[in-house]
């Protein structure tokens, strides 16, 4: 049975750092999606937290992960995720129902932050990408 992925950020198309870029580049794009709940900046990256009575909207991309459970490691790697030891972990891997453009919920790993949000920046827009394009 397929897996799926919800990027909101650093994996998002096209924004991949050199480190993760080969294990993004084996993750098969869906379309858009969309959570509830509020996506900060932490400066380099973002976080999410999930908050369905939040009122904020978070958007990104829906992928389909390969069926090999090296790339799912990669990317907990990459995210500082640790299954076997959550206290440790920056983000948490939770399967949560994402809704796509379409309207349609699919079940998807999405990675949420798991440290002190109090002195991050809440990114509105909730889109990652339009934090870094006024950045720059």
């Amino acid at each position: 049975m397929a897996e799926y992925l919800f990027t909101y950020g650093t994996l998002q198309p096209g924004h991949a750092p050199a480190m993760i870029a080969a294990a993004a580049a084996r993750l098969r794009p869906i379309g858009q999606g969309k959570v509830h709940g509020t996506l900060y900046d932490f400066g380099l990256y973002p976080g999410v937290i999930l908050d369905a009575a939040s009122g904020r909207t978070i958007f990104g991309t829906v992928y389909e992960l390969p069926d090999d459970a090296i790339v799912l490691r990669q990317l907990d790697d990459y995210e500082e995720c640790y299954p076997d030891a959550p206290e440790l972990s920056q983000y948490l891997r939770v399967l949560h129902p994402v809704t796509l453009a379409n309207e349609e919920t699919l079940d998807c790993w999405i990675y949420v932050y798991n440290r002190d949000v109090r002195l991050a920046r809440i990114v509105e827009s909730g889109r990652w990408e339009q934090r870094t394009k006024k950045a720059e």
